[in-house]
């Protein structure tokens, strides 16, 4: 089969790919469309340390194909989206409903995929830039069957990290003020969140000014080519601030751009080694910096619910979609994405 893989050197299309069959607990799922989010291209350029050869794509939805034993949540030729988690469900962090701080998701590199041979890594539990994958069944969530696949692919990585900064772990209250640093897929979904929310002020910040629409149609109520410019709209800064590129500078000035009380929320990815500094003095006055995994979600109950609210147009996933492509104008897709020119997300076709 087809699929994605990436030997540590440069990743490339291959025909060459299998992998294995379900077993106990574990689903196999013929993949129709899968995201491309900024963490596959961090794995190719180290940002994220990950063994080789390694299947890419973690961001996906397709169609169940065959269940093993054991699996009664869902059944051959459900739709789903698919989680990266694959919690154990048994712990004390389960059982308290916070499943992204279940330790047997940390560390994890199963190699469910065969490649020229040998084993290759599945990359986020979940390896989407294949036509087949294999997880296990509690990553695997259902939706209605009339909700469009490439829209849903979104949800099982943008949306709910975005989105669910917001809600579950900021929990922005109605009226509050917001920063945005970054409009790309998990910005306009921090953008969206805060307006569900109902945030009185949702300032968005990119240098790209070909972002301004979008950020508007997601819900931004200003837009800004650069963060200096925040204390123009907010002169004494903002109630939160959420970073979503991944830059030491600019974390720092969303930390700066706090209001008393406020808090900063981390979404970006820096490199494996970085380290950021702030202004001592001025955390006294009650401010707050949070990092944020997976945007402190329940995939089960949240990817449900966001899909609910997609069908009562309280949520925007088709927006979402800034352009389709074949899997195998991949390096168009990243072309695409690194250069600016996709206003949101580059979903890959591949059935």
């Amino acid at each position: 089969m087809r699929g994605v893989v990436y030997d540590g050197t440069d990743y490339q299309v291959v025909d060459d790919l299998s992998v294995k069959d379900p077993g106990s607990g574990e689903v196999a799922v013929r993949i129709q469309a899968a995201g491309l989010c900024h963490s596959d291209l961090s794995v190719i350029n180290g940002t994220i340390p990950f063994p080789t050869p390694v299947v890419l794509g973690h961001e996906g939805a397709g169609v169940v194909e065959a269940v093993g034993s054991g699996v009664t949540t869902v059944k051959e030729g459900d739709h789903v989206v698919l989680s990266t988690l694959g919690n154990c469900g048994a712990c004390q962090y389960c059982d308290a409903g916070k499943p992204t701080m279940c330790r047997s998701t940390f560390g994890g590199r199963p190699q469910p995929f065969t490649w020229k041979g040998e084993p290759a890594y599945a990359f986020a539990n979940a390896s989407v830039f294949s036509e087949r994958t294999v997880v296990k069944a509690n990553q695997a969530v259902p939706i209605p069957k009339d909700v469009p696949l490439d829209a849903a692919s979104l949800v099982g990585c943008g949306v709910l990290t975005g989105v669910g900064a917001v809600l579950q772990r900021a929990r922005v209250p109605e009226g509050a003020t917001a920063l945005v640093i970054g409009v790309g897929g998990i910005g306009l979904n921090v953008i969206q969140g805060l307006a569900l929310a109902g945030a009185s002020t949702i300032i968005a910040v990119d240098t790209n000014p070909l972002k301004k629409d979008i950020a508007s149609t997601f819900g931004a109520t200003h837009f800004l080519e650069s963060a200096e410019a925040v204390k123009d709209v907010t002169p004494n800064g903002v109630d939160f601030a959420f970073e979503c590129v991944g830059h030491v500078k600019l974390i720092r000035a969303a930390i700066d751009l706090l209001d008393w009380g406020g808090t900063a929320v981390m979404l970006g990815v820096p490199g494996f080694a970085d380290e950021a500094s702030f202004n001592v003095s001025s955390m006294y006055l009650d401010k707050g910096v949070l990092g944020c995994r997976y945007g402190s979600s329940q995939p089960q109950r949240d990817i449900r619910r966001y899909v609910d609210l997609y069908q009562q147009g309280r949520l925007k996933l088709d927006e979402l979609v800034s352009a389709r492509y074949p899997l195998a104008d991949l390096p168009k897709a990243v072309h695409a994405m690194e250069s600016g020119e996709l206003a949101a997300r580059g979903v890959l076709e591949i059935a």
